[in-house]
């Protein structure tokens, strides 16, 4: 199965559950081919768990889920050491974390200590407790949500978490069309009861293998590149796009162009996922934000100022 099929199997299967969210679905992918990490900011109610749920049980990868709250512990999520009174040792339990999908909701209501936990784990796929270092089986993928209204006994993420995350996305409400439908398909029961898994873990593993192997043109790179870049010289923000960014905007490209069923990657697969890449990563000016202008605004802009490169046979 190459990755364009894979990704219409587990996309359409995911969208029995999802009604008209294709491009929340689509970056999700992208991320699990880019062994990726996604943060999900949205309203309460929109399917984000959901979301985690119908991606895990599509890709036959494991699945957890951890409901931060402000008593959360470091082990609750790693695990933590028991004494074994039988064989006088201590025994590690593994936590929630040694899952391949793990859903931390609302991760900002965790205190930064707690936070702290998963940052090993998203970097360098392991957990090191009591000495010891634990391997996490691939693939691996934390998708942390968290509510951007409700600020209210909660834990900002510090910058360094959040440039571990590979993308920030939202779902977002549905149309008329789509919660009429959605309405439908809840009258018996839910959707998600009834999908099941349609590509193995292995089949994942080998589509991670082909994206990374897509083809990237000097000058599609020099386009990243000169994209983050354009973060650090702007006075509209405060702190540009770390390095991170680029490789992650070249992996993300790649990704997409697997999507497509094509080897090489194109402008345009990076100006798909831009903006869940860069906005997190950034931090406004206090002068833009008292201008009104957000991130997405200013990477709008600065999207539209740097010029891509022109593929052949695209000349107008």
């Amino acid at each position: 199965m190459d990755v364009a099929e894979l990704g219409r199997t587990v996309i359409e299967n995911v969208e029995k559950v999802l009604v008209g969210k294709r491009d929340a679905v689509r970056l999700s992918l992208v991320c699990l081919l880019c062994e990726g990490h996604m943060l999900l900011e949205d309203v309460p109610g929109v399917a984000k768990t959901m979301l985690a749920r119908a991606l895990a049980k599509s890709v036959g990868c494991s699945f957890a889920r951890v409901q931060c709250t402000p008593d959360l512990l470091p082990s609750d999520v790693t695990g933590v050491s028991v004494f074994n009174q039988k064989t006088l040792e201590f025994e590690f339990h593994q936590g929630p974390v040694f899952n391949q999908i793990l859903l931390t909701d609302e991760i900002n209501r965790a205190t930064p200590r707690a936070q702290s936990a998963l940052l090993e784990c998203m970097a360098e796929r392991q957990v090191t407790a009591d000495g010891k270092t634990y391997t996490l089986a691939r693939p691996f993928m934390v998708l942390a949500t968290q509510n951007p209204i409700e600020h209210e006994g909660t834990f900002p993420l510090p910058e360094a978490q959040l440039d571990r995350f590979l993308m920030r996305t939202s779902i977002g409400y549905p149309s008329f069309s789509d919660e009429n439908e959605m309405l439908e398909r809840l009258r018996l029961r839910h959707p998600i009861e009834d999908i099941g898994q349609v590509i193995t873990a292995e089949d994942l593993l080998q589509s991670q293998t082909e994206a990374r192997s897509v083809f990237v043109h000097e000058k599609v790179r020099e386009y990243i590149v000169r994209l983050v870049h354009s973060t650090r010289r702007t006075t509209d923000l405060a702190m540009g796009a770390s390095p991170r960014a680029s490789l992650a905007l070249y992996r993300a490209a790649q990704a997409m162009a697997a999507l497509d069923g094509r080897n090489y990657a194109a402008p345009d697969d990076v100006k798909y996922v831009v903006k869940s890449i860069l906005c997190h990563r950034v931090i406004v000016a206090p002068e833009a934000r008292l201008r009104g202008h957000g991130a997405s605004e200013i990477v709008d802009a600065l999207v539209a100022n740097v010029p891509a490169p022109i593929e052949k046979g695209r000349q107008q």
